[in-house]
């Protein structure tokens, strides 16, 4: 294993640094180890290891919806059921648990 001599200095978002670092510390992964797995990871992907792009659709919030707009979102969301586009949550959590053994 190489020797860490390396430094990196970067400017981010303080709530976003909080956010991470308290999700890597509850996963016992100090921060330099998660940016040098990240690193690590560029170069094996030789690129990025995410797709960075503006997402096809726009989520929707539900409380900014009318009537008629809410009712047709779900009548989208049950057209998808309808056409198997999606799963039930019962089976979405059951798959969960069995591919995550809990």
């Amino acid at each position: 294993m190489a020797a860490k001599s390396a430094n990196l200095y970067a400017r981010i978002e303080p709530d976003v640094k909080e956010q991470a670092e308290s999700i890597l510390a509850a996963l016992g992964i100090p921060a330099s180890n998660a940016i040098n797995m990240f690193y690590k990871q560029i170069i094996l992907n030789r690129g990025l290891p995410f797709e960075v792009k503006i997402p096809a659709a726009r989520l929707v919030n539900a409380a900014e919806l009318d009537e008629a707009e809410l009712h047709a979102e779900l009548e989208k969301g049950y057209a998808d059921m309808a056409a198997g586009r999606i799963k039930p949550a019962r089976q979405t959590f059951a798959d969960i648990r069995k591919d995550y053994g809990i």
